[in-house]
């Protein structure tokens, strides 16, 4: 994907505690009616849109967090009972601008990626001076005390972009936790934030532990 080539004003599909980030896949099942149409109106352009959190209700409308990450959908299918299950490919994040004028029953927004253009590059832990090898068994400890089935396996293959921004959308942070890790820029700075997310649940699964 080439910057110039993405779309300023984007539909907005507000999720909520469905964070999404660029190189890593979301899967989705529509039933909504405005959400059915939003992607009914991709698949005849470009095939994408913005996932963004959602904040709360104020005038019978949902404010959304500022940023959120814009994705293409990569595969599409219509269920018997009229729904669309898909998978979106995410690309770039992008901060929101404002609302645009829309007659369509979803909402569009103008958007901007400037502060997220090197989510268009790939990178690897060499490159960062980051321990992935350490990051990685802190995962595997994680979701073990979690209790949490994970293709631990799988994640290894992963590149480490690709390896934080999964784990950043599996894990059960809270909401808060995965809108400060998306609104964080740089990857190597996501990697800290990640790594005391992480920590930090560790600690309380032993002290909790330390209770009982």
């Amino acid at each position: 994907m080439i910057k110039n080539n993405l779309p300023r004003n984007i539909a907005i599909f507000p999720l909520s505690n469905a964070i999404f980030f660029p190189r890593t896949i979301l899967p989705l099942n529509i039933f909504e009616n405005r959400y059915l149409q939003l992607v009914d109106d991709c698949m005849k352009k470009d095939r994408m849109f913005g996932m963004v959190q959602p904040k709360n209700r104020s005038n019978n409308k949902t404010e959304v967090y500022k940023v959120g990450c814009l994705g293409k959908i990569i595969n599409f299918n219509e269920t018997k009972d009229k729904r669309f299950v898909i998978n979106l490919s995410g690309i770039i994040r992008f901060k929101i601008k404002e609302e645009t004028k829309n007659e369509k029953l979803y909402r569009k927004f103008t958007v901007d990626y400037s502060d997220f253009i090197d989510d268009l590059k790939e990178k690897k832990s060499e490159d960062l001076n980051l321990n992935k090898n350490n990051l990685l068994n802190k995962i595997k400890l994680f979701f073990e005390k979690l209790n949490y089935s994970i293709e631990f396996k799988e994640l290894v293959k992963l590149n480490f972009d690709q390896l934080i921004n999964t784990v950043c959308m599996i894990s059960p942070f809270s909401i808060e936790e995965k809108q400060k890790l998306i609104e964080t820029v740089k990857l190597e700075d996501k990697f800290k934030v990640l790594d005391e997310i992480i920590n930090f649940n560790l600690l309380d699964f032993q002290e909790n532990k330390t209770i009982q």
